[in-house]
């Protein structure tokens, strides 16, 4: 049987990269899945991929305007929510701190946390009332073991993974898990920001020689870990940061 038969879940930032990866194993393995993307023709594309299993909906996280909205055509459309992946983000590129402007910082708190905030004060009241839920936000190994020139970037992340913590001991009680996702640097479209270096091999090389396993995250790898820590075989696992990073954080 599919791991997630019957379960309804939003995928924040899922018209591209880990996001994208995630709507499609969700869907593989039996869910229906709202794609919520401030790029409406990439998410648009990513349903089409998926087929009637998923809805796009154009949405900017930092919006409660537009969460409301996705949580309310997650409900129309499929009747729950059981699954929220918090995983839309921005980055600053990789610079002295004292180079990124407030206003940089500014929306990329309000992306990559204040988001955060948002999507519970949708969706935590509807799984409370179902008695179930399952919340997963994308954060990072950038919030366990920093890399220099991305520290309001890293900031942000390290409040995710606490948040995540946070967040599962006090909705424990109501039947909600809650747990992050800490990937390490992966080929989207924030790589070259991350590095604050040209795309070569050689720049390439001195990232991965950082990483144990020898190689970059891919969709995949972020998606697999999201399939379990969403599925019933992770019903007693919360409140953990998961590394899904090659060895990067030992």
């Amino acid at each position: 049987m599919s791991q997630l038969q019957g379960k309804v879940a939003i995928v924040t930032g899922g018209g591209s990269g880990f996001g994208e990866g995630i709507v499609k194993l969700y869907a593989k393995e039996g869910a229906k899945v709202v794609i919520a993307d401030i790029n409406k023709e990439a998410a648009d594309r990513v349903a089409r991929e998926v087929g009637p299993a998923a809805l796009a909906v154009k949405a900017d996280v930092s919006s409660r305007a537009d969460i409301d909205n996705v949580v309310r055509a997650c409900r129309e459309a499929f009747g729950s929510v059981d699954i929220v992946v918090n995983n839309a983000a921005i980055t600053h590129k990789n610079q002295p701190m004292l180079d990124v402007d407030e206003a940089m910082f500014d929306r990329m708190f309000d992306i990559n946390v204040k988001s955060i905030y948002h999507m519970a004060q949708a969706v935590v009241p509807v799984m409370r009332e179902q008695k179930r839920g399952v919340i997963l936000n994308v954060g990072s190994t950038a919030g366990i073991r920093p890399r220099p020139g991305l520290s309001w970037y890293n900031a942000s992340k390290g409040a995710v993974n606490v948040l995540s913590k946070s967040m599962a001991v006090e909705l424990g009680p109501d039947g909600i898990r809650v747990n992050a996702i800490c990937p390490v640097m992966g080929i989207t479209g924030m790589f070259e920001l991350f590095m604050g270096l040209p795309d070569t091999p050689e720049n390439r090389a001195k990232f991965v020689s950082t990483i144990p396993l020898g190689r970059f995250c891919q969709p995949s790898d972020v998606a697999a870990a999201a399939l379990f820590l969403a599925s019933d075989a992770a019903e007693f696992i919360t409140g953990v940061e998961f590394p899904v990073d090659g060895g990067r954080t030992v």
